[in-house]
């Protein structure tokens, strides 16, 4: 979209993923209707689009609705690419009856729950056809079927039966070819959530016989399907969800084919920052939300694009924020951190100092594989978004990284909180190291921090910024202090004539601790530590702590490098 100088800046989309409201309400909208045409030549009975969450999936099966869809409005197409396949509009555009369900709120803490959410998705679609109340093509067993799909109960709890949820898609598929005329095409969003949730809850098997049932009606022996098209995180196929497809395609981040159509190129995201005027920002978006490998192509995160965006323009941010870390739960490097043992750990210092490894990766895989086989969960990592591949295959591995800088600091923010409950595990302990700091005990400080670096994850590559990795140890001591009680911890608190790493006052004892922290380059610990010291001196850090009523002030500069470290005290 280019701006015309004329009219006014269009809004963004921020969390908008329905087509025609973009379209219609004036939002930008990066044009990826080319996939209309280029899924219509290679179409097969089922497709599914493998992508990590918030690339795009929703806002695309929407504009596959609003395409496809009996009576929809051509305008909202116009101007965009498609609309230049003049003989395919007019042959496939708003000519077909459409089942469009997204099954992301089709879950719940037990099966029961999930089951009645289910019923809700279908009865809420079936609803969009009231006209086949009366559909005179309908026999009069379809129409009171058809009415026993929207029925509800006191409550608004729609009553379907079990057996009734389960052929829902086919059924509803040849009531709507009679009425037309035309085969319906069914699309489904977001179709492994209720896996996922039944996964996490414990009735994996009951739900697992409940799609596969709903699927196999509708994929396997509908003969009023065109064509389906499915979106979802994971390839789950070996659930036999998908049993006996002859005619089944599916389509992963690894795959050539449509590798452009999820998540922004690099050419697009250029284009909407000189429209809005934020070309300035260009290598900084690329350096937090790029670094996918879609295929053979490089990809941003367009949720993070957009919301940076639109933050900028509203002047509510001014520097990158992390947008797709709250989006849903990021359990799942948690779960591979309590699970990693050493060589898996060193791994893990390997991709967050910004190296790479090589894994086996497995794409279809069944949720008990994540239980069955540790190695699995390197896997999911990439196909969640997590990590990307980097190069091409070498035989059966892959050659992972972490893809930018957001992912990143999830990865440490994950780390330091299984670090945190790693620590607290052993309150004693971690008290007594603490309280080594207000006696200037350096001795102890020293054993008992050096025996917690050996237990994390460290930042170890050369080529990160020395910065960066005094601020991850600079982390891990603030979790260890955040502990005790009656101590009042600041981190980069401007004090004398400066900002101290790390100030505490426990006021109960009138002690002040001053510590600075230093990364050893080339273990040179006694010279780090030393510029530690002097910094505090030099810049009158205990100014404040004996401004506010400390009577005993600790100064400790301190020395790290990768899992080692060395503390002195002045």
């Amino acid at each position: 979209m280019k701006k015309n100088r004329n009219m006014p800046v269009v809004k963004l989309p921020m969390g908008i993923e329905n087509f025609e409201r973009i379209r219609k309400d004036g939002f930008y909208y990066v044009d990826k209707t080319r996939m209309i045409r280029d899924l219509l030549e290679n179409i097969a009975l089922v497709n599914l689009f493998t992508r990590p969450r918030r690339f795009g999936k929703t806002l695309n099966m929407s504009m596959l609705k609003y395409f496809f869809e009996n009576g929809t409005d051509r305008m909202l197409f116009d101007g965009l690419d498609i609309s230049r396949e003049k003989e395919l509009c007019d042959t496939f555009m708003g000519k077909f009856p459409v089942i469009s369900i997204t099954l992301k709120g089709a879950i719940g803490k037990n099966f029961a729950e999930a089951k009645s959410m289910l019923r809700r998705v279908m009865g809420k679609e079936a609803m969009r056809f009231p006209f086949l109340q009366q559909s005179d093509r309908l026999t009069a067993a379809e129409r009171s079927q058809f009415e026993a799909f929207i029925n509800t109960d006191q409550t608004g709890a729609f009553t379907m039966s079990d057996e009734l949820l389960k052929d829902s898609l086919q059924s509803l598929s040849l009531f709507l070819q009679k009425h037309y005329g035309r085969k319906v095409i069914i699309l489904i969003d977001e179709y492994d959530v209720p896996l996922d949730y039944a996964y996490r809850f414990e009735y994996y098997d009951d739900m697992v016989g409940l799609v596969r049932a709903l699927f196999e009606a509708a994929f396997k022996t509908n003969d009023s399907l065109e064509f389906a098209v499915l979106t979802g995180c994971l390839r789950i196929s070996k659930e036999s969800i998908f049993t006996g497809l002859n005619n089944f395609r599916v389509y992963t981040i690894k795959d050539v084919r449509y590798k452009e159509y999820f998540g922004f190129t690099d050419s697009e995201v250029r284009q909407m920052l000189e429209y809005y005027g934020f070309s300035s920002q260009y290598d900084t978006v690329r350096e937090w939300y790029d670094g996918y490998l879609f295929g053979n192509l490089g990809i941003y995160c367009p949720w993070d694009v957009i919301n940076y965006c639109g933050d900028l323009r509203d002047g509510s941010v001014t520097k990158p924020q992390n947008y797709w870390v709250n989006t849903s739960s990021n359990d799942i490097i948690r779960k591979f951190l309590s699970r990693a043992k050493t060589a898996t750990r060193n791994e893990i210092e390997q991709l967050i100092s910004g190296n790479s490894i090589k894994k086996m990766i497995h794409q279809e895989l069944t949720y008990r594989d994540l239980d069955s086989e540790p190695n699995n969960l390197w896997s999911i990592l990439f196909t969640t978004g997590y990590l990307t591949q980097c190069g091409i295959d070498t035989g059966d591995l892959t050659e992972l990284v972490i893809p930018n800088k957001e992912i990143h600091w999830i990865f440490v923010q994950q780390i330091r909180e299984w670090f945190h409950q790693e620590t607290t595990k052993n309150l004693e302990k971690l008290e007594s190291f603490c309280r080594a700091f207000q006696e200037n005990d350096v001795a102890a400080i020293e054993e008992g921090f050096n025996a917690y670096l050996k237990r994390t994850i460290s930042i170890r590559d050369t080529n990160t910024r020395k910065e960066m990795k005094e601020n991850f140890y600079h982390g891990i001591l603030l979790g260890l202090f955040g502990n005790m009680d009656g101590w009042d911890v600041q981190s980069n608190a401007e004090t004398g004539d400066g900002y101290s790493d790390i100030s505490i006052e426990i006021e109960d004892k009138g002690v002040g601790i001053i510590i600075e922290l230093k990364y050893a380059e080339k273990a040179a610990f006694d010279t780090a530590c030393q510029e530690a010291l002097k910094q505090i001196n030099d810049q009158n850090y205990e100014e404040k702590l004996i401004d506010d009523g400390m009577t005993t002030i600790c100064k400790y500069g301190i020395a790290c490098y990768k899992k080692r470290c060395k503390v002195i005290s002045g």
